[in-house]
């Protein structure tokens, strides 16, 4: 889990080093299809997994929603500073904690409804709505968040029906497809820089899902669930030390806020020995 958070920090500070360059759906797009190759040596399973119509359909829809929340996210990254968009990112277990409960009818115990509440009261230490300007960044930030809830949500009844290498793969396929008409729209020609850092942040992305899968085969997620706290000091101290933002110490207590609760709503799934619903990491969906 440590590497997996080195590794998730170097996507985020790759992006934010790319700046606005190129547009956020187009980088988005191009860091997905250069993704692509990571996916070839899944194909042989994908071809003989053959899933159904319906779930080509329940593919292609999460697709389209992880793909706007990808757009946001590289939107978000231009915009607001590593840790805010690192600490907000934690916010997507706790809705899909809520849409779980909403759209699959699991139980909403007190409890956790309290750790649903002490995560939001974190977002509005982050946010300080009246007391500091709430920008288009922390916005998209936030829409970020609620688009992979959905995404992690759609993935559910999508594992049940294949295999953990085909969700993967059909994921990356189907968001490369659904950034494509975004990317285009905005499209302007991109360096042989600019392409080599995107490959930088796909590769970074697959180690760090790949590092995460062995923690997760490892240790139970009661054991690695609080190491990814550390993806919020890290993306502090790097934007502190390479980007020169200023550490804000609201945004570490209301991150520490939402970590907090999103550890203890994975505590409570593994003491209740329940099928874990709520994203075990807040990893970033790119």
């Amino acid at each position: 889990m440590l590497v997996t958070g080195l590794c998730f920090v170097a996507v985020t500070a790759t992006v934010k080093h790319l700046g606005g360059a190129i547009p956020a759906a187009q980088a988005g797009f191009l860091r997905f299809l250069l993704g692509l190759v990571f996916v070839i040596p899944m194909l042989p399973g994908l071809w003989r997994a053959r899933p159904g119509l319906r779930a080509h359909g329940l593919f292609a829809a999460r697709g389209l929603v992880h793909a706007l929340g990808v757009i946001l996210w590289f939107f978000a990254m231009t915009r607001i500073p590593l840790a805010e968009v690192t600490a907000m990112n934690y916010l997507s277990p706790v809705y899909v904690a809520i849409g779980a409960a909403v759209f699959l009818g699991e139980r909403l115990a007190a409890r956790r409804i309290a750790a649903i509440a002490v995560a939001l009261l974190g977002a509005l230490v982050i946010l300080r709505p009246g007391f500091r300007e709430v920008s288009p960044g922390h916005l998209a930030m936030m829409g970020t968040a609620l688009l992979f809830a959905g995404s992690y949500l759609m993935a559910k009844p999508l594992s049940g029906r294949a295999g953990a290498g085909t969700v993967v793969a059909m994921l990356s396929i189907w968001v490369t497809v659904g950034l494509a008409p975004f990317a285009i729209a905005v499209w302007v020609p991109p360096g042989p820089a600019d392409l080599a850092w995107l490959f930088l942040v796909a590769l970074f992305a697959t180690a760090g899902h790949y590092s995460m899968t062995r923690a997760f085969a490892a240790a139970p997620l009661a054991v690695t669930q609080p190491v990814t706290f550390l993806q919020l000091l890290w993306a502090t101290l790097l934007g502190a030390a390479v980007f020169g933002e200023p550490v804000d110490v609201w945004v570490l207590s209301g991150g520490g806020l939402i970590m907090a609760a999103v550890s203890f709503i994975t505590w409570r799934e593994a003491v209740l020995r329940r099928r874990v619903t709520t994203p075990p990491d807040p990893a970033t969906g790119v």
